[in-house]
């Protein structure tokens, strides 16, 4: 993929660093360092680029999930179920984060990696979403990986030419299979859908014949309201049990 994030692909430089507190910290270190934390959840500093780094058009989220398969999720459930991971401006912090983070591949059992624009929560709820909806591809084992850095490539370098329409794209770890999706604003705007899938089409060079699915978010919520889960046959069973992970 000839674009700027080539370059910097192999950059290791500037690790995540999370260094955990000293053992010997004293006690009212320790606590002043809590309440600090507390203090400052509220009132994070804006995610800005480093001197000399190659700023994106948007700042990015990773999120992490995994659940017990075939157990239903509420809407408050899943929120509290997902993890963020760090929030990027830049290609290197990009790289920072993605250098280090476990290939969808290498996953087990029931998993997700969630890259949405900052403020926006991987959820069908959130305001960003409510409106939009979702194009599915479902993978055989042995290509998430590839795919997942090729379409999380192509969105941070807006190659998708759509304006602000996406929100980010989820890749789902199944037993069977592995899902791959990106979600956009408006499921109203079929131009905008098109294109989006043709992009998504020739940035993952997908074979003519891959079976892709547009679903709206709104689907989505009525039909997690409607089915119940255990009582659906195994192969549509994956896919009620989903819920917002794709």
């Amino acid at each position: 993929m000839n674009n700027k994030f080539d370059a910097l692909k192999d950059d290791d430089s500037g690790d995540h660093d999370q260094n955990e507190e000293n053992s010997t910290q004293k006690d009212g270190e320790k606590e002043k360092t809590e309440r600090d934390k507390s203090q400052g959840s509220s009132k994070r500093k804006a995610v800005v680029p480093g001197p000399a780094e190659h700023p994106l058009q948007y700042n990015y989220t990773f999120w992490y999930s995994r659940r017990t398969p075939g157990r239903p999720t509420s809407s408050q459930s899943y929120e509290q179920n997902i993890k963020q991971i760090g929030t990027f401006a830049s290609v290197e912090q990009f790289w920072r984060f993605y250098s280090h983070m476990v290939r969808p591949g290498d996953l087990t059992g029931h998993s997700d990696f969630h890259l949405f624009k900052e403020g926006i929560k991987p959820m069908w709820e959130d305001d960003a979403n409510k409106n939009g909806g979702k194009w599915i591809i479902r993978l055989r084992k042995g290509l998430a990986s590839r795919c997942w850095e090729n379409l999380i490539l192509a969105m941070l370098g807006e190659q998708f030419m759509v304006g602000e329409e996406i929100c980010g794209a989820v890749v789902s770890v199944r037993f069977q299979e592995d899902i791959i999706s990106i979600w956009n604003k408006t499921a109203s705007d079929q131009a905008t859908t098109a294109r989006i899938r043709d992009t998504l089409r020739r940035v993952l060079n997908l074979p003519p014949n891959t079976i892709m699915e547009y679903k709206t978010h709104t689907d989505s919520i009525k039909r997690s309201l409607i089915m119940q889960p255990d009582l659906q046959p195994p192969g549509d069973h994956q896919d009620k049990t989903w819920h917002r992970a794709t």
